[in-house]
This record gives C-alpha cells, sequence and structure tokens, in this order.
C-alpha cells in the first residue's frame, strides 16, 4: 500500500473528521499545567532561528558572492562589456547548488561532498554560460580564461564559506541558537526506540523538549532514554502555547489507529507540524512518502499554514500595504475622532481583549462605537439591530467597518495581519448567550494563523452579528479554507475585493 503526501494529508483530515461528535460539541477541557511541565515550556519561550530560513539566507549570501567575484574577475580581465553574464552565471550555479540539496539543513552541516557540489554547481553554471556568449559573439579565449578564473575562486569561497557554515551551525546547535524543538506524544518502547535512533544522527538540530502520554506504568514510565513525561495530552496543549514548539511527533504504532486519530482531533488546533514516526511500523510506504528527521523516516500528517519564507513573506505583505493604507485613511481616522469626540463623552478609542495567534490573548484597538457607560470589554452581549448602546456615530462608522481602522495599529505592531481570520473577543457569546467553543468543534483551529483586519469569510459575507450557530460555522469553515489554501495572491484578493464588499453591510450593526 502506498499514499502519496497528498493522499495522506486527505487521510488526515477525513480522519479527524470521523472523529467528529454526533452530539452538540462540548466545551473543551482545558487542564492545567503542572509546576515542572510549564518551567520546562518557560525555557523554551524564546525564539530561535529555523534552519531552512538559515538555509534561505545562506543561499542568497552565495548568490551575492558570486555575482561580486564574477563581476570583479570580469573587471580584472578588462571585460566589463560581459559583466551581465555574471547574473546567469551565478544564478545557475545556485539553482544546480539548490537541486544537488545543497541548501538542505542536514547538508550545510556537514563538510564532507561540499567542493564536490560547488564543482558541480560551478561546471553546470558556465556549461549553461558558453552558448550564451557565443550567441552575443563574445566567446573568445580571453573570455574562457575569465570564467576559468571565475570557476576557481568561486570553488574556494564557496567552500571555504561553508566549512565555516558548518562549525557555526555545530556551535548554535550545542548552544540553543539553532535547533528545532520536538515534542513527542507517546512513551514506551516505540518513544525510546526514536530516541535512539535520533540520537545516532551526528550533529542533529533535533530539541526534544519532553513527552506527553495520558498512559502510566510500563506502558509510559515517567522517564525515557533520559527524556521525561512532562504531563498529559491535554497539558500539551497548554504547554504548546508557551513554549515555542516547532513539531510534534506521534510515536504509536499505527495499529493504534482508533488512539492516533483521538490524539490528532485533540491536537490539529495547534500551529506546528504533527507527524507519525514510521520507524517501527510493519505497513510501508514507498520512500518518497516520507520525510525524514535523520535517518527517521515520519509520515506527514499536517504542516503549520505559514512558516519560514512564508512568514517572513507575509510580514513583509503587512507592512508594505499596512504603512500604505495607514497613511491614505490617515485623514479619515482623524475626522473620526473628532465626530466621536463631538457626539458622546468618553475616550476615542476602545479597547478589547481578543484571540490571537496560537490563542494567545492580544489588546485590539478599534474606535469607540458604544456609549462609554455601556461599554462592553468582554463581549458578553453582541450589539444587535436597534442596540441603544451604539451611538449615533458608532452606527455609522460600524456599518462602514471604519471602528476598524485603528487595527492598523495593531499590524504594525504585529499581533494581527491585514488579512487573516477575524479575531473574536475571548469571551466571545452568540446572541443565544452561548460561547463560541461550544458552538464548533474545534474553535481553535482558526488560531493557527495571525488574526487579520478582514478575512475571507467576510469578504464571503459571514460578519456581523451571530444570532444563529450556522453563521459562526459558516464563518469558521470560511476561516478554515483560508488557512489551507493561504497564499500571497490569496491575501491580495481579499485585501483589494473588501472594500467592494463593504457596500453591502448585512449582518453590521
Amino acid at each position: 500500500m502506498a499514499l502519496k503526501r497528498s493522499e495522506q494529508a486527505l487521510f488526515a483530515r477525513e480522519a479527524i473528521r470521523t472523529f467528529q461528535p454526533d452530539h452538540p460539541p462540548r466545551l473543551v477541557e482545558v487542564s492545567v499545567l503542572n509546576p515542572h511541565a510549564r518551567r520546562i515550556a518557560e525555557q523554551f519561550n524564546k525564539n530561535v532561528l529555523s534552519p531552512r530560513l538559515l538555509s534561505g539566507l545562506f543561499g542568497l549570501g552565495e548568490f551575492a558572492v558570486l555575482l561580486i567575484i564574477a563581476i570583479t574577475i570580469f573587471s580584472a580581465y578588462g571585460r566589463l562589456a560581459d559583466a551581465p553574464l555574471a547574473l546567469p552565471l551565478s544564478g545557475l550555479a545556485i539553482a544546480t547548488l539548490a537541486l544537488l540539496h545543497g541548501y538542505e539543513p542536514s547538508q550545510l552541516r556537514s563538510q564532507r561532498r561540499q567542493p564536490v557540489r560547488v564543482a558541480l554547481a560551478m561546471v553546470a553554471g558556465i556549461a549553461a554560460t558558453v552558448p550564451c556568449a557565443a550567441w552575443t559573439g563574445s566567446l573568445d579565449a580571453p573570455l574562457g580564461a575569465c570564467l576559468l578564473t571565475y570557476a576557481a575562486v568561486s570553488i574556494g569561497a564557496l567552500t571555504l564559506g561553508r566549512r565555516i557554515l558548518a562549525r557555526r551551525i555545530r556551535h548554535w546547535s550545542r548552544t540553543g541558537r539553532l535547533e528545532r524543538r520536538v515534542v513527542l506524544v507517546g512513551g514506551g518502547g516505540a518513544a525510546e526506540q526514536f530516541i535512539r535512533q535520533l540520537d545516532a544522527v551526528p550533529d542533529s538540530d533535533i530539541r526534544i523538549c519532553g513527552i506527553f502520554d495520558d498512559r502510566d506504568g510500563d506502558r509510559s514510565p515517567p522517564l525515557v532514554a533520559g527524556y521525561p513525561k512532562l504531563g498529559t495530552i491535554a497539558e500539551l496543549t497548554e504547554f504548546a502555547r508557551i513554549a515555542k514548539i516547532d513539531m510534534l511527533v506521534v510515536t504509536l504504532p499505527l495499529s493504534a489507529e482508533k488512539r492516533i486519530l483521538t490524539i490528532l482531533k485533540s491536537l490539529w488546533v495547534l500551529p506546528l507540524d504533527i507527524r507519525i514516526s514510521a520507524l517501527s511500523q510493519n505497513l510501508r510506504f514507498r520512500s518518497r512518502s516520507y520525510s525524514y528527521m535523520g535517518d527517521v523516516p515520519m509520515l506527514d500528517v499536517m504542516d503549520r499554514p505559514i512558516a519560514d519564507w512564508n512568514q517572513v513573506a507575509k510580514r513583509g505583505f503587512d507592512l508594505v500595504f499596512g504603512i500604505a493604507a495607514l497613511i491614505a485613511v490617515a485623514p479619515i481616522m482623524v475626522v473620526t475622532a473628532i465626530a466621536i469626540k463631538l457626539d458622546t463623552p468618553g475616550p476615542v478609542f476602545f479597547r478589547q481583549k481578543r484571540h490571537g495567534f496560537n490563542n494567545e490573548e492580544i489588546l485590539v484597538w478599534k474606535f469607540r462605537s458604544l456609549r462609554h457607560d455601556m461599554a462592553d470589554p468582554t463581549a458578553r452581549k453582541l450589539v444587535t439591530k436597534g442596540d441603544p448602546r451604539v451611538t449615533r456615530v458608532g452606527r455609522f462608522i460600524r456599518r462602514s467597518s471604519i471602528d476598524e481602522l485603528p487595527q492598523l495599529f495593531n499590524v504594525l505592531i504585529g499581533n494581527l495581519s491585514l488579512v487573516g481570520p477575524r479575531p473574536h473577543a475571548v469571551h466571545a457569546q452568540s446572541s443565544t448567550q452561548v460561547t463560541f467553543t461550544e458552538i464548533v468543534d474545534g474553535y481553535f483551529g482558526r488560531h493557527k494563523v495571525k488574526p487579520g483586519i478582514t478575512g475571507y469569510a467576510q469578504l464571503k459575507g459571514w460578519r456581523g452579528e451571530i444570532d444563529d450557530d450556522v453563521k459562526l460555522q459558516k464563518r469558521f469553515e470560511h476561516d478554515l479554507f483560508y488557512i489551507e489554501n493561504w497564499s500571497l495572491l490569496l491575501d491580495l484578493y481579499i485585501l483589494f475585493a473588501t472594500p467592494y464588499s463593504l457596500l453591502n453591510p448585512k449582518g453590521a450593526y
């Protein structure tokens, strides 16, 4: 039996849906983290440099070095007219290194075969550049000497740089500045075998932070291969919200299907990579169906929606368009602030605690739209049509969404994005006084990405009062669609389509 990666992901999603309860969803029990586990979680609270982010930065650095070497050598040979060849020459060399897996974190840690890999990249770059030079009529003996000199200098420079980087990576791994943090789910013999196999990998960047398991006794002892069991799976959810964890690895046999699926149903809401160890499984897939942690085969179940370079790109998107939007709407914000101050007594702005990324509580800014003496910072009572708490100015700015504009400051601070699931108040309830977590099973899954000022659900009309459970369910489904299909193009579409959607203020009171 062999599953492709796309099929594995589909299998995981369908499996989670299979275990959705038939009865109305209950509020998920939150387990208080024990003091020992909390101390360890706080030790892992600081951000570290991602190995994949480092490899990408190093690739950009090598491209710049190759460009400088090429231009310098062309200049030394008096061939500045051929300097434009430096761009395809360097670009093809870097592309070849990437095809040879030269930027895989595991390869950058190793000093072996670096000169061979770099030499092959240089040969590929020159081989592709020579026809271009011949086509332009600039190919001659001096240019050939120039290219050979470039190749020799580049091989030496890149090999030296990679040796230095390999040593620095080992040092950063030992000091905890560069690592991938992993939590194991499931103790006992399977977890011990996984740890022993991983420990056999030299200079690994994997840091096992602990083990969580609901079982006790021989099946899950308090210490496995030197790593402590920190608590139950319910406690793991809180642990992952405090510690900066990269991956969860389920070390249970696939024969424990029901237990694995129950675990996945509890943990899929976390913004982490989730893997199942395939080390001791009798069931074997095609080799390309696995990812690897060192030499340990893993079945990919879920990936973080926005990670590494995608995270950098989205943050850049927010800063560029956020600053531009703030400049564009500044006059509207000034006029709105004056109108609020003249309309009713009280502050211009209103701050409210809402759920942010990974269920973190954040303070969100809005223009005040309710009477100050009737403010409801906990959102225990939703605003309804004709609500007497809404001021005259507030009614207009709520219908036009002008009250949301101060959240551009949240975007610049970094706890909101321009586009994402709308952040709900921490204790938000529907008009029937039922909390959102009771209405939608897996509600916290919408917090796997940073919340936004506007979102896909709002674009499709699911905004405003929650007077029907179906409305929240539809909003949740649209949020999950956005998370699973995120791209910068999707963000652009939502951002520029939002003003048109505001022409229909249905549901905004």
